[in-house]
Order: structure tokens, then sequence, then C-alpha cells
């Protein structure tokens, strides 16, 4: 009785605590964050000067083939290809310039390139699923990959996840850091997806892109645009938990 009464009053708090529209971080059709969500009451820290100072990516510069995942290695990665293009803003819809935005994503069979994936679904030699890169000046960004594929979860009985893409922004700060998921328009596995369904019905739709033809090159790759928003109102949901 005792456990069953504490998990209810942080089950309340979490639900007071977790942002408005972003998923909360305990939620139980999600089985996963039963176990990764905090159980007391969270405490806020004030910022720290590493928090505020800005990260460091490292020594090696984003290069081209970074952001097209389908030129990483020597042949031709298997399934759709697709471009993945948009804007980066803040609330006040002003472009976040020389932003670090990365992504990964499963194959087109819907494996990912990691040990703990024993989905029996091929892996593409061609294909490791990652990139990176950084926005222009008018906060823009563009990546070329191949559709993924659904893939088991066990989550529940029959649970697929729908095709998504990953996405990992830092912002200027360390503290500014959005994880979130792209979801593909019509895709029939999101209203069975217990991660995705986290979401406010309100901003869901803020996590899907949408075809677009103007990205779209002729007898080569459909095109999907993908804009972000890092905070305010209309900003896009983040992941509360990891979920791959």
């Amino acid at each position: 009785m005792g456990g069953k009464h504490t998990v209810t009053n942080a089950d309340e708090r979490l639900e007071q605590e977790h942002a408005p529209g972003h998923p909360p971080y305990l939620f139980p059709a999600y089985s996963s964050s039963v176990l990764r969500a905090p159980q007391r009451k969270l405490v806020v820290l004030p910022d720290s000067l590493a928090d505020r100072s800005g990260p460091i990516f490292g020594h090696l510069p984003a290069t081209t083939l970074d952001a097209d995942l389908t030129r990483q290695h020597e042949g031709e990665p298997l399934g759709e290809r697709i471009i993945v293009a948009g804007k980066v803003t803040d609330a006040a819809g002003r472009p976040v310039r020389k932003q670090l935005v990365e992504v990964w994503q499963a194959n087109a069979a819907g494996r990912y390139v990691h040990h703990n994936d024993v989905h029996p679904a091929p892996l593409d030699p061609n294909f490791t699923g990652g990139g990176r890169l950084l926005t222009d000046d008018e906060g823009r960004y563009r990546f070329v990959t191949v559709k993924p594929g659904a893939y088991p979860w066990k989550n529940h009985l029959n649970a697929w996840r729908p095709a998504h893409i990953h996405f990992s922004l830092f912002g200027n700060f360390f503290s500014e850091r959005l994880v979130t998921q792209m979801y593909f328009p019509g895709d029939p596995l999101m209203d069975q997806d217990p991660i995705s369904n986290s979401v406010d019905v309100s901003a869901r739709q803020r996590m899907v892109s949408s075809f677009a033809l103007d990205l779209t090159v002729e007898q080569w790759a459909l095109g999907y645009r993908f804009d972000i928003v890092l905070d305010g109102a209309a900003a896009t949901p983040f992941e509360a938990a990891e979920a791959r």
C-alpha cells in the first residue's frame, strides 16, 4: 500500500511539473518511463558557468558528408531517398544561426546500427544512420537520407514505432539543448504509439513533417519540411526520456 501511494504522489507531482504541451516524465503507457521517471519532487538548481558558457563541438568541423547520410560509405544505401530540411528559430521567429543539429535514425528496414538492436531486419553496410551540420545564417538546415522503416519495440502487444528521425539541437548553451523526434505525415502507426501520444494533441502536430514539393529533386528524392522552434508557446516538443 505504501509503495503504491508513493507512486501516486510522484505521478501527481510530475504531471504538474512538466512543461505545457510537452510529454510528462511519467507516462504509464510508455512502459520505459515508469522506470526512468523521477519519483521525488524535482530540485531546481541555479545555472552554473558551465551551463551558460556554451557548448564546445570538438576539433572536427561538420562536413558535407556529415549532412548526406547516403554518401558516407562506398555504396548507396537501400531505401527511399529523401531530403529533410527546415529552419530553426526562437520564440520570436528569429533564426538560430550556427546551431549544431544532429540526427540519428533506423535504416530503411527499421534497424539501428547498435548492439542493443536485435530486431531481425537486415543491416545495411552502406548506411550508418547518423548525421550533423551547422545551420546557416538564416537558421536553415538540410539533410539527405533514406526514409526509416517502422520497427517493433516490445512496449505492448504488437507494438510498432512509426517511422521517425531523432533530432538533437544544442542551442546557444547546454541548458537550451532540445532532443525530439520527427514523424512523417499520414503514418497509420502514430495513433498506436505511446511515445508520440504522450505529447498533448495540440502540440503533437509540431513533431510531424510536411511533404514539400519545392524540396523534392526530380527523379532523385522526395522532400519533407520540418521547422523547429526552440522555445516559447510554439516550441517543438522535446523528449522527456531517452527513446529510440
